[in-house]
This record gives structure tokens, C-alpha cells and sequence, in this order.
């Protein structure tokens, strides 16, 4: 942040900037992410003036912010990317997807800037060929516009009685004005101005008019600049008052006070040129918005700003905006976690509340029991509502992909056409930031080794237009997140061939699920040449480590020729969780409750020993493994002749396991903390709570369990 104070320090005009960066990073970081979405979902052949100017406006708001805080390379990038898009929404220009890869090129390269203005340490971005790129574009070099009116230069000149010939190359031409600053009471805020031309050096240029000193508290600057009026006013507004800028022609006598010999003559308030183009500056009339220019209003472009009835649609649309501005409230993560942590707290006291007061008497109590209740109905609310703060849509995640296929494709040559369902899907952020990864490789490998070729489609009599579908549902407490393509799918005989080669046992009596999940092991990859992009298998193991570290599982699903499946389930949040309490003992371990499917008493002589070693029971003709959790955790007794008789059966991982318990507690609520941050890890251990006793108790890893009694 170091960097960001050193920039910006000369244009904080005494006024400490650098406690609004934050905000400006996250609203740039939003509006380059709504800039994306909009440009990849333009059609370059049917574009239409509303999304075009969606897209300036994106533009148009990172180049403010920046130039505010001093962020040169940034309004400079901004700047020309405004120029075309301009362009573009008066139909100058006609879109084509060079522009928009250009375009989107550019927003990775603001991305780039904005996180080193952030100090991410990264080298300085080096935009030279996107800003002669985007030249380009404007100057019709690169791409043949339509045929430009004669009037089309016109509003980039509002001081001209008529409008001035177009340039063959489509650039404004340069012109002559005088800015006035004032009156200022801090003469070297006008400074900031100059420093804005060096900094964007598209501007043109600027030089004093007065040396530096004013008698009346006004700077003169001479501007050679081709910008339109509204782009200047827009910047220098961001360091001084509007109602202190003023745009004024150039001619004999500028620099001068008034009256002073060659000045020009100040024409009456009604016949006055309304230059300056501010509220209530002389010559602006009543009815018409400030910026009416003259002798342009038959031209398509001075419409806008020439209609009566704007104000009325700008005065309209306030309240709803100050309305949308009030409906939402930027607030840190770590405030949310502070209140998370506080909830789970208040969770804690509420169960050891409730367990004290069972020893009393209801009747003489009945008052207390009642308010009992009541607290436990308002902390379970107060919990659920607490949490909603931290879940964010799936559509946070799914945004980032479609700019990421259409990149791939291109490079493999493939056509794939994204399709997300269930965006409004809602996910604890701290699993969002941890899931993205495993689901870009996911689909990186379904475009890569998952979509043929389209020529290769075609032969199998399917569209050449492969398509990738992602999916986010609720099932019960956990969300289910599906990768889906309709390409080749998994080949089983290759499968197995590869895991013998690689000396993994893979006997043909695998079933389907199983050979499926050898993709899994690590280094595996059924791709005949690993390519840079991925490779189906390569990483894979990584995928399932990371979820698996989540609370989560991976399923797989295939069939030949027609596509596969990739299903990961995940626990909506990792701060609260209901589980059921189990006794072991003189111990509690917590069972997570999304994953423990029945329970029920068994008798020792039905527990078989398979091997010398391992045990089963039969549940429903079913055969499952049986643990016994006081010989994993090694729990001391004191009752030595006493024998487990109830069981549990939990799945996880497509596995069931059985575990032997003494006693089944109840079900409750418990708040997860982290044991390998608080003491180290523990096999078979996910996290531990704080009962109601104040007894600290262990929740079990059910996928480790289940992984266990599989070797």
C-alpha cells in the first residue's frame, strides 16, 4: 500500500485518500467483472446502444476512480478504452470480435494494474500494444468503419459556430481552449490538473497562463488537447469543484482580467455562447441541460443532451438510484467472522444452559423452562440469519468461467458453449474461495480431453458445438455442485490398461465405480499427450484432496461417447453444523448428521469376523464394515465387561461404515473449531466443539473413517 500513498499523495488535496482505496478496489474489481460479462455476452451483429453504453459506463467509472487517486496507468488504459467504446455507442464504429477481444484483453490488463496499485509487488503492466491496439481501432486502421457523417467530430468541439470536418482518420482534431480554475483559496490545488496531463498523456497538454499567480484567486491554463469537453470535465472534476472549472475558446487577450486591454468582449447573459457548461452559467437555457452545444443539436449525437425532457428522467431516476445505494452495506469479512464467532459463542452458553436446567424442577421452574425455550428458538434464528451473511450466490464462481472457455476453445480450436444452471445457489464464502480451484480444473479438463474436435462431433452425428453445464443444487444440508460435459466420456478398458501399467491392482471385476475413481490416484492421466492446458487425471487427485479437506466428496459418472458427470457435495457452511452426539465411555465424539444414516442395537453374535481381522455386520443383506471407536481412539473403561451394542451406520466417500458406540446422546447443534490450528492434526478428527458442560468434544472425519476400513 506503500506505492498507492506515494501516487496518490500529490493529488489528495489535504484530504487523506488513502482510507477510500479499499472501496475503489472493490467497486473496480465489480465493475471489471460486469465489463466481462457484458462483453462476452455481446453479439457483435446485433449489438444494441444499451449494452454498449453498459460497457462505457464500466469503463467510464474505473477511469474516474483512478484518476482521482492518481492512478495514471490506470486512467490512461481506461481513457483509450473509453474512446473506442464511445465510438462505438454513437455507430461510428461497428463492433467486430477483434474489438472485444481487444476490449477484454484490456481488462485483464486493468486487473493486472489495479492489483499492483494494491500492492501485490507485481512488475509494472506493460500496455503499449493494447493502447496501439485500441488506436487502431479508433483511427479505423484496424478495422473499416462505416463512413463517419461530417458532422461526427462536432461535440468534441462544442466552441465552433459550425461543425468542423471530420479527419480522414476518425480522430477529433486537436483544438485550443482556455481552462479557468477558481476562485481557489489553495492556488496549488489547480497543480493537480497538470499533474493529470503528465499522467494520461493522451490528454494533450497544458501550460500556465499566468505563471503561476493569480491576483483574484483564479489559475489560467492554455489546453491543446482533441478530448471532448465532457471527458475533461469529467476528470478535473475529481480534483476541484465543478462549479470552479470552466472551458472557455482560446483567443487574443485570454490570460487577462476582465476589462483588461484584449480581452474578448463578454457578450449579453442571452446571446452568450454557453460555453463552460455548468448549471446556471450564462447563456445556458432554462429548459435545456447544462452541455446544450450550439449549432449541433440536428446531429445524432448532441440528442442526448439537447432534449428537454432528460432532467425530468434524470430527477425520476434519483430516488430509485439513492434507493439501490441504501438497500446495501459494504462490510469487512473480518467484522462478519468476529459476529460468526460471537454466535457460536452464544450457542455454546445456550446448550450449557439447557443441560444444567434439566436437573430442575418444571414445576417450580416452569418460568425459566419457558424462557429456556425461547432462548434456544431465538439463538438457532439469530445463527441461521448470522450465516446468510456469509453465503454468496454460486454465480460468483460460475462468472469466471465463461471468459475462461471461450479463451480455451479458441486455443484448442474446439467450439463449447457454456451452460449454468442454479446460480442463485447459495454457498459459505470461505468454501467459495476454496472450491474455486477444483472446479476450474474440472472444466479446463472437460473442454480439453472431455469435448472432441467439432470435426470429430460431426462424425459421431452429434453438433459441432460441444457443451459444458454446470450445476449448483441444495440436497439436504449440503450443496451439490455438477461439472457435465456431452464429450467422449471415460473409456474403462483404458482405464484399467493404465492403472496396471502404473502397477495399481485394477481387476476386470472393478465396477464402473471404481474404475471411474482410479483417475484419482496421483499422476494418473488416461491422455495420450499431456498438454499445457491439463490433462483428464493429472491434478485430479489434487481435486478430490482439496474437497475432501472441505468436508467433501467426488463422484464420477460416465458413459462412453456420450459424456461424463463430475458431482462434488460440500457442507454449506464450515462454522456451524448439526450433529448427533454419540457416547463412548466417559468420552463424546460428534457424528457430522448429514452423513450418519441410521442407527440401531445389534447383538455381539451377529458381528462376523472376516480374515482373523476385520469385522462385518449384515445390515438389510448387506455386508458393511463395523468400527469400534473406543479401540481407534483407545478410550479408557472401567466397566470391562461391558459391551458395545449400538451402531451407527455413517457414509461417506460412496461408502458406508458401522460404527459401535455406547449411547446415543441427541442431536444438536455444534460450533466447529479448528483442531489443527488450535493443536495439530489428528487422524480421523475433522474439528472439535465445546459441549454444554463445557467438555471439549471431537468430531469424527466420517470419509476417514470410511477410508479406513476399505484397507
Amino acid at each position: 500500500m506503500g506505492e498507492m500513498t506515494s501516487e496518490g499523495a500529490s493529488l489528495s488535496a489535504g484530504i487523506d485518500l488513502s482510507q477510500f482505496y479499499q472501496v475503489f478496489f472493490e467497486e473496480a474489481s465489480e465493475n471489471l467483472d460486469n465489463m466481462e460479462q457484458l462483453l462476452l455476452n455481446l453479439n457483435v451483429e446485433t449489438a444494441d446502444d444499451e449494452e454498449l453504453n453498459a460497457i462505457f459506463r464500466c469503463a467510464h467509472s474505473i477511469k474516474g476512480g483512478a484518476a482521482t487517486f492518481g492512478f495514471g496507468d490506470v486512467a490512461e488504459l481506461t481513457h483509450q478504452m473509453e474512446t473506442l467504446l464511445d465510438k462505438l455507442r454513437r455507430h461510428e464504429l461497428a463492433p467486430n470480435s477483434a474489438m472485444v477481444d481487444t476490449l477484454l484483453q484490456s481488462g485483464d490488463a486493468l486487473r493486472a494494474q489495479l492489483g499492483r496499485h494494491q500492492g501485490s509487488g507485481a512488475a509494472a503492466v506493460d500496455t503499449s500494444e493494447l493502447l496501439a491496439s485500441i488506436r487502431g481501432f479508433v483511427d479505423g486502421e484496424q478495422a473499416a468503419p462505416p463512413a463517419a457523417p461530417t458532422a461526427a467530430a462536432a461535440p468534441a468541439a462544442p466552441v465552433e459556430t459550425a461543425p468542423a470536418p471530420a479527419p480522414k482518420s476518425g480522430k477529433p482534431a486537436a483544438r485550443v481552449l482556455e481552462l479557468q480554475v477558481g476562485p481557489l483559496t489553495d492556488l496549488s490545488l489547480a497543480d493537480n490538473l497538470v499533474e493529470l496531463f503528465k499522467e494520461i498523456t493522451d490528454l494533450g497538454t497544458i501550460e500556465p497562463l499566468d505563471a503561476g499567480m493569480s491576483a483574484d484567486g483564479v489559475r489560467r491554463f492554455k489546453v491543446l488537447t482533441s478530448s471532448s469537453d465532457s471527458d475533461l470535465l469529467d476528470l478535473f472534476t475529481f480534483h476541484v469543484a465543478r462549479e470552479q472549472v470552466k472551458l472557455l475558446p482560446f483567443g487574443p487577450g485570454f490570460g487577462f482580467h476582465d476589462g483588461a486591454p484584449g480581452a474578448p468582449e463578454v457578450q449579453p447573459e442571452n446571446k452568450d455562447l454557453g460555453y463552460g457548461f455548468f448549471d446556471n452559467a450564462p447563456g445556458t437555457p432554462e429548459a435545456a441541460p447544462a452541455g446544450t452545444q450550439l449549432k449541433v443539436q440536428a446531429s445524432e449525437e448532441a440528442k442526448p443532451v439537447a432534449t428537454v425532457a432528460k432532467p425530468v428522467a434524470k430527477a425520476e431516476a434519483k430516488p430509485a438510484a439513492a434507493g439501490m445505494d441504501q438497500s446495501t452495506l459494504r462490510v469487512s469479512i473480518e467484522k462478519v467472522d468476529q459476529l460468526i464467532n460471537l454466535v457460536g459463542e452464544l450457542v455454546i452458553t445456550q446448550a450449557m444452559l439447557a443441560q444444567n436446567s434439566r436437573d430442575l424442577a418444571p414445576g417450580l421452574y416452569q418460568q425459566l423452562a419457558s424462557g429456556l425455550a425461547d432462548l434456544e428458538r431465538n439463538t438457532r434464528d439469530l445463527q441461521e440469519s448470522v450465516m446468510s451473511i456469509r453465503m454468496i450466490p454460486m454465480s460468483i464462481v460460475f462468472n469466471r468461467f465463461p471468459r475462461m472457455l471461450r479463451d480455451l476453445a479458441a486455443k484448442l480450436g474446439k467450439k463449447v458453449e457454456l451452460v449454468t444452471q442454479g446460480e442463485a445457489t447459495e454457498l459459505d464464502k470461505s468454501l467459495v474461495e476454496k472450491i474455486t480451484d477444483p472446479l476450474t480444473h474440472l472444466v479446463r479438463n472437460s473442454c480439453d480431453h472431455g469435448i472432441e474436435m467439432p470435426a470429430e462431433r460431426l462424425a459421431r452425428g452429434k453438433p459441432e458445438q460441444g457443451t459444458i453445464t454446470l450445476v449448483a443444487s441444495h440436497q439436504g444440508g449440503s450443496i451439490v455442485i455438477e461439472v457435465r460435459d456431452d464429450g467422449k466420456g471415460l473409456n474403462r478398458n483404458k482405464l484399467i490398461q493404465k492403472a496396471r501399467e502404473k502397477g495399481i491392482d485394477a481387476p476386470d471385476s472393478m465396477t464402473d465405480a471404481e474404475v471411474w475413481g482410479l483417475i484419482f490416484a496421483p499422476g494418473f492421466s488416461t491422455a495420450d499427450v499431456v498438454t499445457d492446458v491439463s490433462g483428464r487425471g493429472v491434478g485430479m487427485d489434487v481435486v478430490k484432496k482439496n474437497i475432501t479437506a472441505l468436508g467433501g466428496t467426488v463422484e464420477i459418472d460416465s458413459a462412453e461417447g456420450y459424456g461424463m458427470k463430475v458431482s462434488v457435495r460440500l457442507p454449506l457452511t464450515l462454522a456451524i453444523m448439526d450433529g448427533m452426539s454419540v457416547g463412548v465411555g466417559e468420552e463424546v465424539y460428534i457424528l457430522p448428521l448429514s452423513s450418519v444414516v441410521e442407527s440401531f442395537q445389534v447383538q455381539a453374535d451377529t458381528i462376523k469376523t472376516v480374515a482373523g481381522s476385520g469385522r462385518v455386520v449384515e445390515v438389510r443383506d448387506e455386508y458393511m464394515p463395523v468400527i469400534g471407536l473406543e479401540h481407534i481412539f483407545n478410550v479408557p473403561r472401567f466397566d470391562f465387561e461391558h459391551v458395545s451394542s449400538i451402531m451407527v451406520v455413517v457414509e461417506a466417500e460412496g461408502g458406508r461404515v458401522a460404527l459401535l458406540v455406547d449411547e446415543l446422546l441427541g442431536q444438536q447443534q455444534v460450533v466447529v473449531k479448528n483442531l489443527e490450528a488450535n493443536y495439530r492434526k489428528v487422524t480421523d478428527v475433522s474439528g472439535a466443539t465445546i459441549m454444554g458442560d463445557g467438555r471439549v468434544a471431537l468430531i469424527l472425519d466420517v470419509g476417514s473413517l470410511v477410508r479406513r476400513s476399505r484397507h
